[in-house]
């Protein structure tokens, strides 16, 4: 795994020192080695430069930027599958130097062109410099579990791996989107392709860029969309049969992502997932896997007995550790760093911990992220539908007439049911429902912090509306029932820009390389064509995953309430961390920066810490937005 950065400066500005500075404070991602190439040509000067976290091909022959005739790369992440591409480029003549899967990328491109990410399986962000075409190719994996910036004003354009590096050249203006800071408020994640600052975005999953460095104009084109294979007819297939079939795509997926010359390691949680993902690897492989947990000592909130029963029941190697608020006090001044773009997911504090407890035994660790998006098991898909169901059979014109009437009612107003825990909100998000056209309208409802009109009461500048994924359910045609839709909708907005996030910036800030199993492309491509009744049948959530993992352990050691990797933070800010909300949503320093409505900020902070019932998500949002406006701007 590594970190990539580069520019095309048409203005002639940057130098070979920027692009090093851009390059270096990507160190956490690739401490092993650094690369640089710096060029000027009659259009602009660029400049590619590369961190290295060596994983396959430890030898120098895997150094980058990486050169074959007119072509240069640099490339973060992994193709699982270079071996089988690499043999069928040497029956067409290709040699190759090294044992790394970027050469065969290079060649690969420079044999079928764009075309050859159609037979990538991993993932990657990877930057071509064409020399003879004076063109620039940026490409970023179907599913976006690598990340990848770019900024483009005028007469600089600027690619990395993590937003930190712009700022590393003078000529990033960096203005914050105040559009953009409406949707991680709601949010608490940015979705692509936005960022936080103007000007500024992420490379969209499933899509490239072209630079035309003669003319200075980029181009997005889109290579794969999950949304595609959805839309396909659902496959008439038996039970056993599909799941026959998931097993076996499983099994290829996860072998794959063992595929290492240095020590992996495995995420469990203890959950349907993590285990699946353990037990079938560990049954395939005499040598004990390496598996580690993270704990919470409140209740409601820890895991780790559940993991540790089914580390037990697997033997693996099996490492865990209680997270405390102390843990808390150490990684939350982190955050800002870590997650240089602001980022609301308070998991990132466990997900931060167990990354620095898997690096100290191994240098890649495999995840199970992306099975609730895949085989439906989140609660919030049944609540939407259940939602759903109940409005669309009010009358259009009874809705309508509710709906006048409660934009005339302030819920402050309503006596008894206002002092009830998150009153304000649920009533505007009824409002929002009731004119809500499907499911995944009311799944993004019931996903938000802040409604739209509280963001007109917390934010100075009222919010243009943005239009993310979420907007495209559109696109899906009739043969996707709500579920399935839903299931399209989260894995383009919350898997990618929140739990893929997560997990890269957590992982990658101990230059551990993270590994997503469940994520193969070959996975969601046939699991898409599945009706729904599949994935959650007569009431139970992820049902095909769950009759593949009671092939590997027994049902009564899985069958517990789904829990999530939740945070106490509510119990926690009203102890020892407290403190940040009084240091950091201080009237002055709100004042200062002119985004927020200080009143509202401050009745909210006031209410939490007086023992009110508040949501604290909401508080800890803009905590998280101010520690993060303190160290980059």
């Amino acid at each position: 795994m590594c970190g990539i950065a580069g520019f095309c400066d048409f203005s002639k500005k940057s130098d070979k020192k920027t692009l090093i500075n851009m390059t270096d404070v990507l160190h956490h991602r690739g401490p092993d080695d650094s690369g640089y190439s710096f060029f000027e040509n009659n259009f602009a000067n660029i400049g590619l430069g590369h961190r290295r976290l060596s994983i396959l091909d430890l030898s120098s022959h895997g150094h980058q930027p990486m050169v074959f005739e007119s072509y240069e790369i640099v490339y973060n992440g992994e193709v699982y599958n270079f071996k089988e591409i690499r043999t069928k480029l040497q029956k067409d003549g290709y040699r190759f130097e090294s044992d790394s899967d970027t050469e065969v990328i290079l060649k690969a491109y420079h044999k079928w062109g764009i075309k050859a990410v159609d037979l990538f399986n991993g993932m990657f962000a990877i930057a071509i410099y064409d020399k003879e075409k004076n063109k620039l190719v940026l490409i970023r994996d179907r599913t976006g579990i690598k990340p990848y910036y770019y900024y483009h004003k005028s007469e600089l354009f600027m690619f990395s791996s993590e937003l930190k590096s712009f700022h590393e050249n003078k000529g990033f203006e960096k203005g914050i989107d105040t559009d953009a800071l409406a949707l991680y408020l709601q949010y608490g994640y940015i979705p692509q392709p936005h960022t936080i600052f103007t000007d500024t975005y992420k490379l969209k999953a499933g899509h490239y860029l072209e630079v035309n460095l003669e003319l200075n104009k980029i181009k997005e084109i889109k290579y794969w969309d999950v949304l595609n294979f959805y839309n396909m007819p659902k496959l008439k297939i038996d039970e056993d049969e599909a799941i026959l079939k998931v097993e076996e795509l499983l099994k290829s997926a996860f072998e794959y992502r063992m595929v290492s010359d240095v020590p992996v390691g495995l995420f469990l949680s203890g959950g349907y997932d993590s285990s699946l993902v353990t037990a079938i690897l560990q049954s395939n492989h005499k040598e004990r896997l390496n598996t580690f947990t993270i704990g919470f000592h409140e209740k409601g909130f820890d895991e780790a007995p559940y993991a540790k029963k089914v580390a037990s029941y697997l033997d693996t190697n099996h490492t865990e550790y209680y997270c405390t608020q102390k843990d808390a006090l150490e990684i939350i001044p982190k955050l800002a760093e870590i997650y240089d773009e602001p980022f609301g997911d308070p998991s990132s504090i466990p997900t931060s911990l167990v990354s620095q407890l898997a690096r100290k035994d191994v240098t890649v660790s495999l995840s199970a992220d992306g099975g609730d998006e895949l085989f439906a098991g989140y609660n919030k898909y049944d609540v939407s539908i259940n939602y759903h169901n109940k409005f669309s059979k009010i009358p259009n014109i009874l809705k309508s007439s509710l709906l006048k009437t409660m934009k005339l009612i302030n819920p402050a107003y309503i006596p008894i049911v206002n002092k009830t825990y998150n009153f304000s909100t649920k009533y505007e998000k009824v409002k929002e429902m009731l004119s809500s056209k499907d499911s995944v309208d009311i799944m993004k409802y019931t996903s938000q912090q802040y409604t739209n009109n509280e963001l007109n009461q917390f934010l100075l500048k009222a919010p243009m509306c943005k239009l993310t994924e979420f907007d495209n359910c559109n696109l899906l045609n009739s043969t996707n029932d709500e579920m399935n839709k839903m299931l399209a909708i989260d894995y383009k907005t919350y898997l990618v820009d929140d739990i893929l996030t997560k997990v890269d910036r957590a992982t990658m800030s101990v230059s551990l390389e993270g590994r997503e199993p469940l994520l193969d492309y070959r996975l969601i491509e046939f699991i898409a064509q599945l009706p729904s009744e599949l994935k959650y049948k007569d009431g139970i959530k992820k049902y095909l995953l769950k009759e593949i993992t009671h092939k590997y352990l027994p049902k009564e050691l899985m069958d517990r309430p789904k829990m999530g990797f939740g945070v106490p933070i509510t119990e926690w800010f009203k102890d020892e961390l407290k403190d940040y909300f009084l240091v950091y949503l201080d009237e002055k320093r709100l004042k200062k920066e002119g985004l927020f409505n200080v009143e509202e900020v401050i009745s909210l902070r006031d209410k939490y810490l007086s023992g009110e019932k508040q949501n604290v998500k909401k508080l800890w949002y803009i905590l998280i937005f101010e520690m993060w406006y303190e160290r980059w701007m």
